[in-house]
């Protein structure tokens, strides 16, 4: 545990640059000068709303001079929020869903955009949504709940980026861009204590070393109980019909754990050289370390006919036991495997551990008065360890669970070329190159598959994978007022999955000992382009429409059964067509900001898993996915900023999003039909209003409430058919009130999250109900409280 005094020392430690709190796990930092990259313009008056500069394109624009649709949030509006990771921005993006996965998943993050995404973790998947930190491209879905410290703004850009990112992303893009060092000795820390012993510790300071070398330090360390009982079930019931005995002691009754604890922190530091206007360039390293329960997850079905409805604990809480008691194979079976570790007994963690690294630089170097060059090189590994109970019950007959070691390392290397021809044309060059490399360590325990035959296997499995791209953008002004925009790029991927199957006593697998040492490839290339012409009316109306491809890339199967599956089992990348008109408005002397989009995308090639494996070659139970799919997917989004009088603002958004398929392989069979929903939730709302009254000499007062809004979900099609399940529909309020000093640098607020304690479930694991008939779910945060003191200086 790391612990800060507010001391006088401590501070001047800070200035030093020696910080002894944990930060953001972010990498590079941003290519734009501070200065230019600000939240808020400087004539912004108390009056008008702020103008957010993003970097979308390239180069420093307004957001409501940017023909895209972008969702930007300072960090002023982060905080009266009090949004404090990443998974928190979808509540006010629309059509946006980023989701902290299950415990099947560990750290990661899944996330969709305009209902294309990607929500499994596994090297062998590509993302479907972009994540950068300070450009620089975050290649995996795992580790990507980023803690939005130090941040300048964030940038979510809805619809395909196929030319203007460093990478493919057919969903669309997060970009998290952070404070940059300055010339400035300024500092902040900021304390909250709440629900369930909630410890957060955030702090930052920005230092001067030299005449135009600057250091920035940040960090933060975050703890809070888990709120799902993980109990004992031979200890509930004691004389149990299953033979369920308790497990030793824990000094806490029956209780195991409680899950969906939070423990995590890191350090960051930036360095940036910035002797003049030619040279501009910052290095940046982090760490982070986070060790904490597995999510938050019950049993929400069991199936009568297959595990008893005992096994149903309840709203917040589990009899999941991540624990394999003593089971001697059947008599004279002759199958080898490692039995003596099943007699023996052996338990899986029921703990998710992350800790990782990065480094990175961030130039850029002016040529001229027309001309630049940036350069963005980063580095990146990480390891997560975590183990599951995909049957979620503490019954040894339907045993399933897992063992999981992630490592993970990552270059980027990224050359953009800025220029401009006159008045009339701007224009960006560039290229991309990645090169990944993962190895994926499983420990397997599946015997619910074949009961009886203790179906177990050892995975250690190397992931390679790169990606090489060039690109370009041109932006041509050839009248006042329009702006036509063109852009392609050519991306060349690779992916290779060499497979090892062995037994828990490193012998061949018997089941799937012919996957051994089998690699599976992926090649592929594909060319995206995009076309934009966007109209300034007059100041206050900006109108745009935009068509453009993008992609998600292929890969290989991660889970394949044999080697038939494994060999002929790579597919092709996702794609995507789409159209976009919108109009951004600032009306009544900026205090009235309304955007609104609206798209169609013609989706193809979608990545689907298949019921059978007849067509690769195979009879074995199907694991493989295919390009099985296509249809249309069809959406408005709206976005509202007021400020009608001073002190008083509201923030608001509306989505609606519908589609449906017009083809479905056969071989998909009935887990997607032609009359299935392509996407959910339909709706998605959010609005948020603040007051900020002036007390004279004694600061301020603001009150602030949010509210937002998820329609019904898709939960997916049982395995074996029946009809479609659904997340219910649900509403979150959240609601703080601030109180800051007159100087502004110090402030108390008082935090109610999930104000009317609603209880929903945001995502479910059902991958093994066709063998154990149950299925497990996720459990949003109840009902908590927290106070805030932030001290700036």
């Amino acid at each position: 545990m790391i612990r800060f005094t507010t001391t006088r020392r401590v501070r001047r430690a800070l200035f030093a640059g020696v910080s002894a709190c944990a930060a953001l796990a972010a990498t590079p930092a941003l290519a734009a000068p501070a200065e230019e990259a600000s939240a808020t313009d400087a004539d912004t008056g108390n009056n008008t709303i702020q103008e957010i500069i993003v970097t979308a394109q390239f180069r420093n624009q307004k957001v409501q001079d940017t023909p895209l649709s972008i969702t930007a949030v300072d960090s002023a509006l982060l905080t009266s929020r009090n949004q404090t990771d990443l998974s928190q921005i979808a509540a006010q993006a629309p059509n946006v869903t980023l989701n902290a996965m299950g415990g099947a998943y560990g750290s990661s993050l899944g996330a969709s955009i305009r209902g294309i995404g990607q929500f499994d973790f596994n090297p062998a998947y590509e993302p479907g949504v972009g994540m950068y930190v300070d450009d620089v491209y975050y290649a995996t879905l795992t580790g990507g709940i980023f803690d939005l410290l130090d941040l300048d703004r964030v940038e979510v850009l809805r619809g395909p980026q196929g030319t203007l990112t460093g990478r493919n992303a057919i969903g669309g893009a997060i970009k998290l861009f952070s404070k940059k060092p300055t010339d400035s000795n300024s500092g902040s820390i900021d304390l909250v204590y709440g629900s369930r012993q909630r410890t957060d510790l955030r702090a930052s300071a920005n230092f001067v070393l030299a005449d135009g070398l600057y250091g920035r330090v940040s960090g933060v360390y975050k703890h809070q109980n888990g709120y799902v009982d993980q109990l004992d079930y031979g200890c509930v019931y004691p004389n149990n019909t299953q033979g369920i005995g308790a497990r030793p002691s824990t000094g806490q009754g029956c209780l195991i754990d409680k899950l969906g604890e939070k423990n995590y922190a890191g350090v960051r530091a930036a360095l940036r050289y910035n002797p003049s206007d030619s040279v501009d360039y910052t290095v940046t390293g982090d760490y982070t370390y986070e060790n904490r329960t597995n999510a938050a997850e019950v049993l929400t079905t069991a199936d009568p006919t297959k595990v008893s409805p005992t096994y149903l604990c309840g709203r917040f809480c589990t009899f999941a036991n991540f624990y394999a008691a003593g089971n001697t194979p059947p008599p004279g079976l002759s199958i080898p495997g490692p039995w003596g570790q099943v007699k023996d007994g052996y338990s899986m963690p029921n703990h998710t551990k992350f800790t990782g690294w990065g480094v990175s630089g961030n130039g850029t170097f002016k040529l001229s008065d027309t001309f630049n060059i940036q350069s963005i090189t980063a580095y990146r590994e990480y390891r997560q360890e975590w183990g599951t109970d995909d049957d979620f019950t503490p019954d040894k007959n339907i045993l399933g669970q897992g063992f999981n070691d992630l490592k993970f390392w990552f270059f980027s290397q990224e050359l953009r070329f800025n220029g401009k021809i006159g008045d009339m044309i701007d224009f960006t060059l560039g290229g991309f190159y990645s090169d990944q490399r993962s190895t994926y360590f499983t420990r397997q325990d599946i015997h619910y598959i074949a009961p009886g035959l203790n179906f177990q296997f050892l995975g250690n499995d190397p992931v390679n994978a790169n990606s090489k791209a060039a690109f370009g953008t041109v932006f041509v002004r050839p009248i006042e007022g329009l702006t036509l925009t063109g852009g392609l790029r050519y991306t060349k991927e690779h992916k290779d999955y060499t497979f090892v199957r062995k037994n828990f006593d490193g012998t061949p697998s018997y089941f799937l000992g012919a996957l051994d040492g089998v690699t599976a490839k992926y090649d592929g290339d594909r060319l995206d382009w995009r076309l934009s012409a966007d109209y300034r009316f007059s100041p206050e109306v900006l109108a745009y429409v935009t068509v453009g491809t993008g992609f998600k890339g292929g890969g290989v199967t991660a889970r394949p059964f044999d080697a038939a599956q494994a060999l002929n089992g790579s597919f092709g990348p996702e794609t995507v067509v789409a159209y976009e008109v919108g109009v951004k408005t600032d009306l009544f002397d900026r205090r009235l900001r309304m955007n609104l989009s609206g798209f169609i995308n013609d989706y193809k090639d979608v990545q689907l898993p298949l019921i059978t494996c007849a067509s690769l070659g195979s009879n074995a139970p199907c694991g493989a996915r295919q390009n099985a799919g296509s249809g249309k997917i069809k959406g408005v989004e709206l976005e509202v900023n007021a400020r009608p009088v001073e002190g008083l603002d509201f923030d608001g958004s509306v989505s609606y999003l519908t589609g449906d398929w017009n083809k479905i392989d056969p071989r998909v069979g009935n887990a997607y039909l032609l009359s299935d929903p392509i996407v959910t939730p339909k709706w998605k709302w959010s609005a948020g209003v603040q007051y900020r009254a002036e007390l004279g000499n004694s600061g301020s007062l603001t009150p602030r409430l949010d509210a937002s809004f998820t329609g019904k979900t898709s939960a997916g099609r049982l395995v074996g058919g029946g009809p479609i399940q659904y997340f219910q529909s649900y509403t979150i309020a959240n609601a703080r009130l601030t109180w800051r000093n007159k100087p502004e640098d110090l402030s108390v607020s008082l935090e109610v999250q999930n104000l009317f304690d609603k209880y929903y479930n945001p995502y479910r694991f059902a991958a093994v109900y066709a063998f154990t008939g149950t299925i497990y779910s996720q459990v949003g945060k109840p009902r908590e409280w927290g106070i805030t003191v932030s001290k700036k200086f």
